[in-house]
């Protein structure tokens, strides 16, 4: 039970550690051409990469999720009711 969960949990941080080291990854649509063949035989940009051949990982984009998600919850609003101190 023990080597289970430390297995569990080395697994998820060499994953945090590869989604810091190297966000991208290869597009799966694609394989990295950027482009994706068409029933009339003319090229246009992958839809999922958008021609750049390159994805965003999943970890890291839960990562910029939860960090925007705590940003916009502590971030103070401007109280634009209040009167200005006279100091202001």
């Amino acid at each position: 039970m023990l080597t289970a969960s430390a297995l569990i949990a080395a697994a998820i941080a060499g994953y945090a550690l590869l989604c810091m080291v190297r966000p991208f990854a290869v597009c799966r649509r694609c394989s990295g051409t950027g482009l994706r063949n068409t029933a009339k035989k003319d090229m246009k940009l992958c839809r999922r990469c958008h021609g750049t051949r390159y994805r965003l990982r999943l970890g890291r984009r839960l990562h910029h999720h939860a960090r925007r998600l705590h940003a916009d919850g502590t971030t103070p609003t401007p109280a634009t009711d209040k009167e200005a101190p006279p100091w202001q």
